[in-house]
């Protein structure tokens, strides 16, 4: 079973002239993007996510403001992340439950392993221990 971790992008450039982050298929990112969303001006009270996925992978990046996510793996064990740097991700595998609760300038830029299919979200937590935990 995989856990989520942190991805550090190169950072290129300097305070004065500014910076760019960059990575090309499959270099950092552990699959082949085959959808990229963003989300912003989410209010602060709002908490996002509350899903799992069966087989969708995906890097999430704080593009700007900070987001922090919470992951839960079906053995229990929970991680909170703060991105607040665009130049980290955090790669989050099908098997993790996960939240998002966004500061309201945040924009979060999203890399995902397969297009949009709603049968792929565990939406239930219940759901998602059982099927989880059989694995």
């Amino acid at each position: 079973m995989t856990e989520p971790y942190l991805i550090q992008f190169p950072k290129l450039g300097a305070p004065e002239i500014g910076y760019i982050s960059v990575t090309e298929q499959q270099k950092l990112v552990p699959f082949e993007v085959q959808r990229i969303f963003w989300t912003y001006y989410t209010p602060e009270s709002i908490v996002r996510g509350r899903h799992a996925h069966h087989s969708t992978q995906q890097v999430l990046i704080a593009v700007a403001g900070r987001i922090i996510v919470t992951t839960e793996l079906a053995d229990g064990r929970l991680e909170s992340f703060r991105l607040e740097d665009p130049n980290m991700g955090l790669y989050v595998p099908p098997n993790a439950w996960h939240t998002m609760q966004y500061s309201h300038s945040a924009v979060q830029l999203v890399f995902a392993s397969a297009p949009y299919h709603e049968a792929d979200y565990i939406r239930s937590y219940e759901d998602f221990k059982r099927i989880w935990q059989s694995n």
